[in-house]
């Protein structure tokens, strides 16, 4: 069985509707160049909106008569217009490909609104992160709006590869390009056109663009790494499909093991196998309600742009995303009932509970458990006659709550149920802790294309986890050491939370988005106003947290007054993250290591019990690796009045993060407007 769609592992080519030289643009007739886009609008989408033509026809006019007036300075400037993202159907208007820039272009017909403002912004950094051809050289959003005042920017023109946007009116287009190109020298090796065009785009989307993608049936050829060196996840993918093709020919019940470290993508591939088949047998379980509610409110929301009412979209999303806990007791309350599904994704497996603790959580309830989580979820798809697989997404390090039997829970309930065929990564037979090991009694095959070994999340830099799990051993030798072998990671490090907030909303520019984290057991953070927690079960308040924006909704994640704990992130993430570590996790005080400390009644309390104190160390780990691109870090300065937030302690915090490598955040360094503003569209 194959996966869905191009199964090459390679990125699908990037054409634009229309592409040629300035010279070739000014010598086409306006009519004749709208036509050229109208028709490959319908070719691509079957049809062409009523109000694009006359949109396009401006822009291909106020881009001819600027490229017209700069004359032999734009001679050998290329055109594109229309040119795809490969992420939900996202395109740029135009992008003007010069020999000192590239020149991103949003066009609107009236006054922008800061949506348009952000788009424009985001467009060039996914071009400066995602494209081979586009991160040597400096990328310019242009937003070209028929309502726009002069513009008016004295921001620095460059920052990180990506200069500030500049708004301008479609009859000043001219002279701001001019200003632009007396503004920047010629690069030593000037930007080639047809390099650029040949140069892979490869997005990383988040795990709720993906999921869109692969439900919309788009499948992943496209989720790939943002640097040549990343292994692409088609293959792991594949093995995944390979697998089950073989099980459900033969008939045969299998059990499938996918490991890897903190956002290497197992959640993706398990999107893939849910969500991409041709089959309508799959189905995502999780035992995370907040990755339940985001997922399905995301999906619902698509559906209904699509015209598909509401209630529709949500009894559909009921089936396809299914919390763990209510899939496992409606079946066990109908014993004698096959589920309707026969694949089965089962994200954060280790996460399921432990014989014990499942026992003891529900006496006195219906149903009583009577066995692990994996024993009782291996019976009900059992008892399908013939085929039927479950594929287990693995994530060492990643167990927060009491009861979490991690890999040795799945051995210990496929030791006695010998008829399920497993296939598993090496690694799950030797990893060192107990709880990520699958157990002794087992020959499962071996397919080392089932682990996932490098972060697809963090765009920023690959060694990123590397560093989270050298900084958590102990040894500050080995964090700094990962520091000074990658030049640098993206974690900054401050002891001012509003300097904390700045740097956060000035880092996510674009669409990307900020938000504020602390672990759950950081009680004494209500000391610095950060009280305020996401409640992770409500379905409405975290959907508006992770999927809506500020400042239209200030129950968004980047309004930054809501805490999100390790329980409302977990299997999520951020573009941004404010990080607030509490004195729940301190440096000993000599010498390596941490103490996990509970805040009991009036003080703090040393955590007893080895698997509570691995608990807390993974939730730093979990906190630690929600970013997509930087983690700001804020360590409070406490209160010399307050026993519970004592000065030194915080100061020994703060000393042990920027010993391993982490820097100080310098505000100089950030843009000198913050991201999303209105000033800087409301010139």
């Amino acid at each position: 069985m194959e996966a869905p769609g191009n199964d090459s592992g390679k990125p699908a080519a990037v054409t634009a509707f229309w592409s040629g030289s300035a010279r070739e643009l000014i010598a086409t007739p306006t009519q004749q160049g709208v036509a050229e886009l109208a028709r490959h609008q319908v070719r691509h989408f079957r049809t062409t909106e009523a109000e694009q033509s006359p949109a396009w026809e401006e822009s291909v006019a106020a881009l001819q008569s600027a490229l017209a007036a700069l004359g032999g300075a734009a001679a050998g400037w290329h055109v594109l217009f229309e040119y795809p993202m490969l992420r939900l159907g996202m395109r740029i208007d135009a992008v003007l490909l010069t020999d000192r820039a590239i020149l991103v272009l949003e066009f609107k017909r009236v006054q922008a609104d800061l949506a348009a403002f952000r788009q424009v912004e985001d467009y060039a950094l996914n071009l400066r992160d995602f494209h081979d051809g586009s991160r040597a050289h400096p990328i310019v959003p242009i937003l070209v709006s028929g309502g726009a005042n002069e513009a008016r920017n004295e921001a620095p023109l460059f920052w990180h590869a990506v200069s500030a946007v500049h708004q301008v009116r479609p009859g000043d287009l001219a002279a701001l390009l001019a200003d632009l190109m007396a503004r920047m020298s010629v690069a030593l090796s000037p930007l080639d056109p047809a390099q650029w065009l040949a140069g892979a785009y490869r997005p990383v989307p988040t795990i709720i663009e993906a999921a869109r993608m692969v439900y919309a049936k788009h499948g992943v050829a496209e989720i790939a790494a943002a640097r040549a060196d990343q292994k692409n996840l088609h293959a792991t993918t594949q093995a995944i499909w390979d697998a089950v093709g073989i099980a459900r020919a033969t008939g045969a019940k299998l059990v499938l093991f996918v490991t890897g470290i903190p956002g290497a993508g197992k959640t993706l591939c398990g999107l893939n196998i849910a969500f991409g088949g041709d089959d309508p047998d799959g189905t995502f379980l999780t035992g995370n309600p907040t990755l339940v509610h985001v997922l399905r409110e995301a999906l619902v929301r698509d559906a209904v742009f699509q015209g598909t009412s509401r209630r529709e979209a949500g009894r559909r999303m009921l089936s396809k995303i299914q919390a763990l806990p209510h899939f496992r007791n409606d079946n066990l309350l109908r014993p004698d009932r096959s589920p309707p599904e026969r694949i089965a994704v089962i994200d954060e497996a280790q996460r399921c509970w432990s014989r014990d603790y499942a026992i003891r959580k529900t006496v006195g309830k219906r149903p009583a458990l009577t066995d692990s989580e994996p024993g009782h979820l291996l019976d009900i798809f059992g008892r399908h006659d013939g085929f039927a697989a479950i594929v287990c997404l693995v994530g060492g390090g990643q167990e927060i709550h009491d009861g979490e039997g991690g890999l040795a829970e799945w051995g210990i309930a496929l030791a006695s149920r010998p008829r399920w065929q497993v296939i598993a990564p090496p690694d799950a037979l030797t990893a060192g802790d107990p709880r990520w090991r699958l157990g002794n009694g087992h020959d499962p095959v071996r397919n080392p294309l089932l682990h996932l070994d490098v972060a697809v999340r963090q765009i920023r830099s690959v060694a990123a986890v590397a560093w989270v799990d050298a900084l958590l051993a102990g040894p500050v030798e080995e964090a700094r050491t990962v520091t000074q072998r990658c030049g640098g990671l993206p974690f900054l490090l401050t002891r001012d939370l509003a300097a904390a907030r700045r740097g956060a909303r000035a880092l996510a520019r674009g669409n990307r988005r900020a938000g504020i984290l602390a672990s759950s057991g950081g009680r004494r953070l209500r000391a610095e106003g950060l009280g305020a927690e996401l409640p992770h079960m409500d379905a409405s308040a975290v959907a508006h947290w992770f999927l809506d924006r500020f400042p239209d909704d200030v129950r968004a994640a980047d309004a930054l007054e809501q805490v999100a704990t390790e329980f409302s992130c977990q299997g999520l993430e951020l573009d941004v993250c404010l990080l607030c570590w509490d004195a729940d996790l301190i440096p000993v005080a000599t010498g390596a290591g941490w103490v996990p400390r509970n805040f009991r009644g009036t003080r703090w309390q040393a955590v007893h019990g080895a698997e509570a104190a691995a608990n807390q160390l993974n939730t730093y780990r979990v906190l630690l690796t929600r970013a997509r691109y930087e983690t700001i870090i804020f360590v409070p300065r406490g209160d010399v009045g307050d026993p519970t937030r004592d000065p030194a302690v915080y100061d020994r915090i703060a000393e042990r993060l920027h010993e391993a490598g982490a820097p100080w955040l310098e505000e100089s360094l950030l843009p000198a407007v913050p991201a999303a503003s209105p000033e800087r569209i409301l010139l």
